[in-house]
């Protein structure tokens, strides 16, 4: 099994002027070489079947993406409307600032498979693209963001996947994030 970074997860996960939320100490070629060297600890289905979570022992000093809301952080939340790509619709979203959340003991790394990322207009000469990466202190997936599952629903057209929304992952999701939020740094 072969697997490459997309270019949507390079400028996600290995943006040219480096922060503090993205992957440390680690460039694009080494992560790339790291998962087609070292077998995951274990792997997860994602949300369709075209999708696979890699769990990783944490081999960077990245930190966690999330970080619980607290009545001590609560005012370091801050919102505006961003789109991930010039072609997306800018969606709501919301982070912390001014927090230092703990270095991740794991790296889930999220996989499309070739045929699905070809739907998506990405073609790749691997079997599997990554197309995002999980930081988390369990080896366990966090959920999808209520507005990611949303714009899957939507389609290929609106930057999405084309998967239907499943009403229960949406409710384990939303009472996910109604309790966490990611950082910026």
């Amino acid at each position: 099994m072969s697997i490459v970074l997309t270019e949507f997860a390079i400028r996600r996960l290995f943006p040219v002027k480096p922060k503090r939320n993205t992957i440390q100490d680690c460039s694009a070629a080494d992560f790339e070489r790291h998962l087609n060297e070292v077998a995951p600890l274990k792997v997860l289905d994602g949300y369709a079947p075209f999708c696979k979570l890699h769990v990783h022992r944490n081999w960077t000093s990245t930190r966690c993406l999330t970080v619980p809301i607290s009545d001590q952080n609560r005012h370091l939340l801050c919102s505006d409307y961003e789109a991930r790509t010039d072609q997306e619709l800018p969606v709501l979203v919301r982070w912390f600032e001014g927090v230092e959340p703990p270095v991740a003991n794991y790296l889930i790394v999220i996989l499309y498979d070739r045929e699905q990322l070809a739907k998506e207009h990405t073609e790749i000469e691997a079997d599997w693209g990554v197309v995002g990466c999980m930081y988390t202190a369990e080896p366990e997936e966090t959920p999808m963001a209520p507005i990611t599952m949303l714009r899957n629903a939507l389609g290929v057209e609106e930057g999405g996947s084309g998967v239907p929304l499943d009403r229960e992952a949406y409710a384990r999701s939303a009472a996910f994030w109604r309790e966490n939020a990611n950082w910026r740094g």
